[in-house]
């Protein structure tokens, strides 16, 4: 496979995201003075996660949930949590929440596809497989976003939720995102795009879920995830 040119990785990232503040903007602030008025606290919420090479930066989303001093240290929040809001259940349920990643992508910190960036705790659980992930930029949504995308609802049905996400559902992130780093293409990035489209708005998948398993089953040998 010819390698990604990552001039024009950046350069994709660049145009999409800033076309998308342009087109988003109004959204951005209406979303921010409803966020504030249902609860006390400013509409960002700002996290420690870990990017390209393991160099930490600031995840930037809408806030979901009332705010507390404790909220940006934590390391793992279940889809159940009491403390979301009414209006951010809305903001998660249509992934809006993560628009203003977009800033993030600006800065260079996240690119539009690539694995979802992790806290400290994780990374360190499978500091092999995240050495290998981490060789490209996080981005805002990979296969894992489009096969995940309703994970909070699963989370909230288990019994122990940190639990199965550490050994049910980060796994086969970590799998999907492994294969990312070894196909990374212009051509994957815009079908993952595409795809990522099509889920927010509800449209089925089953034909791209055929599409990822066959892609990681070629791969099989090079993408499994030690549990």
């Amino acid at each position: 496979m010819v390698p990604y040119n990552p001039h024009i990785k950046r350069g994709l990232d660049i145009l999409l995201s800033s076309a998308a503040f342009l087109l988003l903007s109004p959204c951005f602030v209406f979303l921010g003075i409803l966020i504030c008025i249902e609860s006390e606290g400013g509409p960002f919420f700002l996290q420690r996660r870990i990017g390209r090479s393991r160099v930490p930066f600031r995840l930037i989303k809408f806030r979901t949930m009332k705010s507390d001093r404790a909220a940006a240290t934590r390391q793992f929040e279940p889809g159940g949590s009491l403390r979301i809001t009414r209006f951010g259940k809305l903001l998660r349920r249509a992934k809006v929440d993560e628009l203003p990643e977009l800033f993030n992508v600006l800065l260079g910190e996240m690119s539009l596809v690539g694995a979802r960036p992790e806290v400290d705790k994780y990374v360190r659980m499978f500091p092999v497989e995240f050495n290998e992930v981490l060789e490209l930029k996080p981005g805002l949504s990979d296969l894992a976003s489009i096969r995940y995308r309703n994970e909070e609802k699963v989370l909230a049905e288990q019994v122990d939720p940190e639990a199965y996400y550490r050994t049910v559902i980060l796994p086969d992130k970590l799998r999907l995102a492994k294969w990312y780093v070894g196909n990374s293409s212009f051509k994957t990035d815009v079908r993952i795009i595409g795809m990522t489209l099509r889920s927010i708005f509800g449209r089925r998948t089953g034909r791209h879920e055929r599409w990822i398993e066959a892609c990681i089953e070629a791969d099989a040998p090079s993408t499994r995830v030690r549990g």
